[in-house]
């Protein structure tokens, strides 16, 4: 049997060793030897070039190279010769906002099928390729922010399908050439040492485009001669008056159901929470200052070591986003990259620290390792922008499956689940607490910083923020509702009130509501006072989830983990149990349930007297 698998794992490897592109793969590990990389590159002999090596693209049948992607990952020196040159399938090349240097290759000529090239953001010199012509199917460059000198090659004109060309920011000199190319979308020769008159073919593009150059001041452009007319106006008659007063009544209406209709659009979601399916932001650009965008030529992502994701600050403010919410820190988008990546981006607020204080609390947040946290893969700095990575979680967070919309065709979360993430969750906040020589504070846990991966494993992100927010008024209601009573300011956040926290986690997980509810008298209601008031007056069924009331056999584990969270959420902070100790105690309702009890497979119909038998211990807790 151990032979029979022996030959079918070395068949296996075999396969996948003969569908990689041997050429291609023998000349990107030939690049990487030759090139200092400060970043870690995944590329061996022993993976499969199209499926497991960052930045690299393969055709439908991974029979040769098309794309290598490789953004921010600290390349430093020149091209090797006779390395990339030899991927003669590669459709797009993007080595950008690196430290390359030296000029661009000869060799790279060979590349008959290049189409996209983007070498902005290092260190290139001396002139342009003097002959553009041979990349005839290139449509997009980008040569930006280097240091190359020479005149611009006359050669780019023959590039018939030609939609946008970058070369600004360089040491560029000379006249510019008469670029008559129909195709040309895109120009900007900014920020060099051009001189000359602007070509007649160039003059359709912005003044931008050409700024910062030596070029004489255009002419102003003369008025029209525009002749008065001749002809009277005839008088309006009494009918085409009429007619103009009840249109504008018309449009005025419209005008007035419009607003009307917004109005309650936007009510609807005054709550914090988008619009089911509603896309907020068509790209992260939007998202940022116009001054972020001025600055990504002098910034760059910072990127944590073992992060494998090849993107640079550009490819993010173009990426389309979507608006997963707003939160006590700022808003999250998901942002799917040109490569098919999809990341998670928070964008921060009300912080206003030095980049110094704010680059050691990421450095922290960064280096924090475990199987229930959240990592964080890169983050961003400026004076007005401050930005946060992390992975895309595609199940979505603990409140959006909690909370989603309930009724018939829902999918409910179980308790096996429910009790996996109060586990996982209370070891990642343990760890958390461990970090710093035990001084570290999570500072905002909350089912919205609870996710779920595809495989079912939980994670606790937006760590450590609380610390760098400047002075806020009175926490909204979403967030109050996880305060613990004593934190007046959230950047004063303790292990205790992180364990306030986590115990209205596990309300939430119990009751299926949410941490703070809305009368229908716009009274708000806080969980923890709900659930206290119901244990003490009188015992029922009513605390917990009528969604788990369908499930044989829990009533005691709800009720052990029920008293988990009474004790979390007590008023005074040294009262509270330990993260360390809260783990064994939630690890230890599993172990206590399983000796007499059956496998939870399908729901059934619960007795609510059982549950209020038993509901007397909590209440004497």
């Amino acid at each position: 049997m151990n032979l029979l698998f022996a030959i079918f794992l070395l068949g296996t490897i075999f396969l996948l060793t003969i569908a990689d592109p041997v050429e291609d793969k023998e000349a990107l590990l030939d690049f990487r030897r030759h090139i200092q990389h400060s970043r870690s590159l995944n590329w061996n002999e022993s993976s499969s070039v199209c499926n497991t090596w960052t930045g690299v693209t393969c055709n439908e049948d991974q029979s040769r190279v098309i794309a290598l992607r490789l953004p921010a990952m600290a390349l430093n020196g020149s091209i090797p010769p006779n390395t990339i040159s030899r991927l003669s399938a590669i459709e797009t090349l993007s080595l950008r906002s690196n430290s390359i240097y030296g000029f661009i290759p000869s060799d790279l000529s060979k590349l008959q099928n290049l189409t996209y090239l983007y070498l902005e953001f290092n260190r290139f010199s001396g002139p342009l390729p003097l002959d553009f012509s041979v990349w005839k199917k290139l449509t997009v460059v980008d040569l930006s922010n280097n240091f190359f000198n020479g005149s611009i090659p006359s050669s780019i004109t023959n590039l018939t399908r030609l939609t946008t060309l970058i070369l600004a920011n360089n040491s560029l000199s000379g006249d510019i050439p008469d670029l008559n190319v129909p195709s040309l979308q895109q120009l900007n020769l900014s920020n060099n040492n051009l001189t000359g008159s602007v070509p007649h073919s160039l003059q359709r593009f912005p003044s931008s485009a050409l700024s910062e150059n030596a070029l004489p001041p255009a002419l102003p452009v003369q008025p029209p001669n525009i002749q008065p007319s001749m002809r009277k106006h005839s008088r309006i008659s009494e009918p085409t008056l009429l007619g103009i007063i009840l249109g504008g009544c018309v449009l005025v209406f419209v005008a007035i159901a419009i607003l009307i209709i917004c109005c309650y659009s936007t009510k609807g979601g005054r709550d914090g929470r988008p619009a089911k399916s509603q896309k907020i932001e068509k790209s992260l650009k939007k998202g940022v200052s116009e001054r972020t965008e001025s600055q990504v030529k002098n910034s760059r992502l910072v990127f944590f070591e073992g992060c494998n994701l090849a993107f640079d600050l550009e490819d993010l403010l173009r990426a389309s986003a979507e608006v997963l919410g707003k939160g006590t820190f700022g808003t999250t988008y998901k942002a799917a990259l040109e490569d098919a990546t999809t990341v998670v981006v928070k964008r921060l607020k009300e912080l206003n620290v030095g980049k110094r204080e704010f680059e050691q609390q990421m450095e922290m947040v960064g280096s924090i390792r475990h199987e229930n946290v959240a990592p964080l893969r890169a983050y961003y700095y400026s004076k007005d922008e401050k930005l946060m990575v992390y992975d895309y979680y595609h199940q979505g967070s603990i409140s959006a499956i909690l909370h989603g919309r309930r009724g018939e065709g829902r999918t409910a979360l179980d308790w096996d689940t429910r009790l996996r993430i109060a586990i996982s969750t209370a070891r990642g906040i343990a760890h958390i607490h461990t970090e710093n020589g035990g001084k570290f504070v999570h500072g905002d846990i909350r089912a919205s910083n609870i996710f779920l991966n595809s495989q079912g494993n939980v994670y606790v992100s937006d760590i450590g923020l609380a610390t760098l927010m400047s002075p806020m008024p009175p926490p909204v209601v979403r967030a109050a509702g996880y305060r613990a009573p004593e934190v007046t300011d959230i950047r004063k956040a303790t292990h205790a009130s992180d364990v306030y926290s986590f115990g209205v986690l596990l309300l939430e997980l119990l009751t299926g509501k949410s941490s703070t509810n809305t009368t229908g008298s716009d009274e708000v209601v806080h969980l923890v006072r709900w659930v206290n008031s119901v244990v003490r007056e009188e015992w029922t069924a009513e605390v917990f989830d009528v969604e788990l009331l369908r499930y044989p056999n829990i009533e005691e584990e709800m009720v052990e983990m029920l008293q988990i969270g009474m004790a979390c959420v007590v008023r005074i902070p040294e009262q509270r149990p330990k993260m360390l100790d809260i783990v064994k105690m939630v690890e230890e309702i599993r172990q206590v349930g399983t000796g007499n009890k059956s496998e939870i497979s399908s729901p059934t119909t619960s007795t609510p007297q059982a549950i209020s038998e038993i509901g007397s211990s909590v209440a004497a807790h």
